[in-house]
C-alpha cells in the first residue's frame, strides 16, 4: 500500500492547525445575516439548498479574508433553529459563564488600523461595547450579536510580545472604557512578557 506510514496511529493526538470555522445556531437567519454581513463585514459565500426527500437546515456560509486578502470556504455559518426552539430572548452577554456551551468567539482584524476603524463603525451603528480590554497578546472588545452570542473584536499584538510568557499575557488585562471616544484610543506601548519577569495584573 502507498504511504502506509500514515495509518500509523502516533503515540499521542498531533497539535491541529487551528480552528477552521464555527457553526452559530440563530433565532432568524435574516437578521443575523444582516449583523454579520453589515455589521460585523462578512461575506456570504454559499447557502444550503433544499434536497427533495432529504431534511436539511436553513444555513448559510460566510467568509473574511485570509492572508492573501482572498475569500475563504467559509469561517462561519449560521444555522436557523426551528420556531418552536428558537422563541426564547437571548440573554445578555457576560464573560462569566452562566450556562453550558459558547461563551464568545473572537474575530482578528489584519492590523491596528482597520481594528480601529471598525471600532468607530460599530460605535457609528450604535452597538454596544460591552467589555474594552488590553490583554497581553490582543487588544479587544467585547460585543453581542443578535443572539446573545459573545463576540471579541480584536487585533494580535506582534508575537516577539507575548510569546516569552503566553500564561503571563493571557492573565493579564488592562480595562478600559466601553463608551465615547475614549473608548476609541489604543496606545502603542505594550508590556513584553518574559517568564522571568512577569507584569502584574489579572485577566478578567
Amino acid at each position: 500500500m502507498a504511504n502506509d506510514a500514515a495509518h500509523v496511529p502516533p503515540p499521542q493526538a498531533l497539535p491541529p492547525r487551528g480552528i477552521n470555522h464555527m457553526v452559530l445556531n440563530v433565532r432568524n437567519l435574516e437578521v443575523s445575516h444582516k449583523f454579520w454581513t453589515e455589521i460585523i463585514g462578512f461575506r456570504c459565500v454559499a447557502e444550503l439548498k433544499p434536497i427533495p426527500g432529504r431534511q436539511r437546515p436553513k444555513m448559510r456560509f460566510y467568509s473574511g479574508l485570509d492572508a492573501h486578502g482572498d475569500v475563504t470556504h467559509h469561517d462561519l455559518a449560521l444555522a436557523e433553529v426551528t420556531q418552536s426552539n428558537g422563541d426564547q430572548a437571548p440573554e445578555q452577554w457576560s464573560l462569566m459563564p452562566g450556562r453550558v456551551g459558547l461563551n464568545h468567539v473572537a474575530i482578528a482584524w489584519p492590523d491596528r488600523e482597520s481594528w480601529q476603524r471598525q471600532l468607530a463603525f460599530l460605535q457609528s451603528k450604535g452597538v454596544p461595547f460591552l467589555r474594552r480590554v488590553n490583554h497581553g497578546m490582543t487588544h479587544s472588545v467585547y460585543i453581542a450579536d443578535p443572539d446573545g452570542h459573545g463576540i471579541e473584536v480584536l487585533y494580535e499584538l506582534p508575537r516577539e510580545v507575548w510569546a516569552g510568557d503566553i500564561d503571563g499575557a493571557q492573565n493579564y488585562a488592562e480595562m478600559l472604557p466601553t463608551e465615547g471616544s475614549e473608548a476609541l484610543v489604543d496606545r502603542t506601548e505594550n508590556p513584553v512578557f518574559d517568564a522571568a519577569e512577569r507584569p502584574v495584573a489579572s485577566r478578567a
